[in-house]
């Protein structure tokens, strides 16, 4: 029976175009985010984009508060750069880097969705606790 039934999944993927754009733009969604979440995760880069959204920096400017080589810094700017937080132009041996925020605002989206779960989980807690207060007094009380 679970045979049939993944078959039967299976095959409406295949069978059913549109089914298919929901699960391709999922796997590139989720590529996406995780390119994004793997960039911040590193206390450098995070800093680089706060101050990149002060406005447009060198990589040897990015570099500075560091102490670290523009070989290293550019290495942490192409993470960035793959992510799709930072954009880069060249002006002659100068490189420059501004943030690109739309695929923060990505991960804000994410985010949000799992604020209102939990949002909506401490809003129940905050229910029984109340809830369980108020018994307490009632029962004091009498």
């Amino acid at each position: 029976m679970r045979h049939d039934a993944l078959a039967s999944i299976l095959n409406l993927s295949v069978d059913n175009r549109f089914a298919f754009f929901i699960v391709n733009y999922m796997v590139e969604n989720s590529a996406v985010l995780d390119a994004v979440f793997h960039a911040l995760s590193d206390s450098t880069r995070r800093r680089m984009l706060r101050a990149l959204a002060k406005g447009e920096q060198s990589v040897s400017a990015l570099a500075a508060p560091f102490s670290m080589s523009l070989a290293g810094a550019s290495k942490h700017v192409k993470v960035l750069e793959r992510a799709g937080l930072v954009r880069r132009r060249v002006d002659g041996r100068i490189h420059y880097c501004r943030l690109d925020a739309a695929r923060l605002a990505e991960a804000e989206a994410w985010l949000r969705h799992y604020e209102r779960f939990w949002n909506r989980r401490l809003d129940t807690l905050e229910a029984l606790l109340r809830a369980e207060d108020d018994q307490t007094r009632k029962g004091d009380i009498a």
